[in-house]
């Protein structure tokens, strides 16, 4: 009888060790899963994705909601604690922080310190390192119509639409709306566009835009596009050159609220070779990828971090 009382403490003894194992490892599982966001165009669906597929593959629990909304939908998200992390652009500082030096934007790493320390110290958002690209606003141009007016820039564009060339331009509403992109653009350059040269789409996705111009859609031979497109040359378009710099650099890099970043401080290196390795030339391949051949954000992304060697 002894012998069974001391048999049956053993075991109970045994479960007890193995529950509290077990709720050690499911007090690790209550963390709030992480809610991963991106701009609704198509390098903000890829990067987005690829912060989703990394945190996952390191057993980090994660909210999926890529293509959220438009950057000022994030932004206030973000601040709210709506969100958690997205990738933002550094040349978005200038937007944010309109009565900051507008030379130092047009700097990557200028770019990047600024936007750091103005972010942490407004609203505790940690920027993560950024990729070494450019996904700078810009305006394409159906390249026949290029090719038969000589023009190059945007300086060639402001001459030809003040000799009364006929354009019409396809972009969204924060495009023709902010200060720092197509307006930014007019006045440097010297010329409107008015509301009947416009063609206003919803959403912030220059595959869409772009598609405009090479379908000339309502007329549109202008699209808003970005400087990282992969699926320009393949729609009859080039990007006009902004001669004058007037854009900021917008190098894309995960931004996070500090208090998940002490949660969670793995996410930082984790992400960071990832950006690193993501050059102008690589996102415009794998945005061509999604707007051109037709594939699906996630698979593109999930597909370019194995073959990067970032998941097995």
């Amino acid at each position: 009888m002894k012998k069974f009382n001391v048999f049956i403490m053993i075991i109970c003894l045994f479960v007890s060790i193995s529950l509290t194992a077990g709720g050690t490892q499911d007090d690790s599982l209550k963390k709030d899963p992480i809610v991963v966001a991106s701009k609704i165009d198509t390098e903000g669906a890829l990067l987005g994705n690829m912060i989703v597929h990394i945190l996952e593959n390191a057993r980090i629990a994660v909210d999926n909601r890529t293509e959220f909304g438009t950057t000022d939908v994030l932004r206030k998200s973000i601040m709210s604690g709506e969100i958690d992390i997205y990738p933002e652009y550094t040349g978005n500082g200038a937007f944010f922080y309109s009565g900051s030096d507008s030379a130092v934007w047009k700097d990557l790493e200028a770019g990047y310190e600024t936007i750091k320390k103005l972010d942490y110290d407004a609203g505790k958002i940690v920027w993560l390192r950024p990729a070494p690209a450019n996904n700078t606003w810009a305006i394409a141009i159906r390249q026949d119509l290029a090719d038969a007016q000589g023009l190059e820039s945007l300086s060639d564009l402001a001459s030809y639409v003040n000799g009364g060339g006929s354009v019409k331009l396809a972009g969204s509403e924060e495009f023709v709306s902010r200060p720092d992109s197509l307006p930014a653009f007019e006045a440097a350059y010297g010329f409107h566009l008015e509301k009947s040269q416009l063609l206003i789409l919803s959403g912030g996705n220059t595959a869409t835009t772009e598609k405009a111009a090479a379908r000339e859609t309502d007329g549109v031979n202008l699209a808003m596009a970005y400087g990282t497109d992969g699926q320009l040359a393949a729609l009859g378009l080039m990007v006009l050159e902004d001669d004058m710099m007037v854009q900021p650099v917008y190098a894309p890099a995960p931004i996070i609220r500090e208090e998940v970043l002490v949660d969670n401080p793995e996410v930082e290196s984790l992400l960071k070779t990832v950006f690193e390795s993501l050059d102008g030339p690589t996102l415009q391949r794998l945005n061509s990828s999604i707007a051109v051949e037709g594939r699906e954000a996630s698979s593109v992304a999930m597909e370019y971090l194995k073959e990067a060697g970032f998941l097995k």
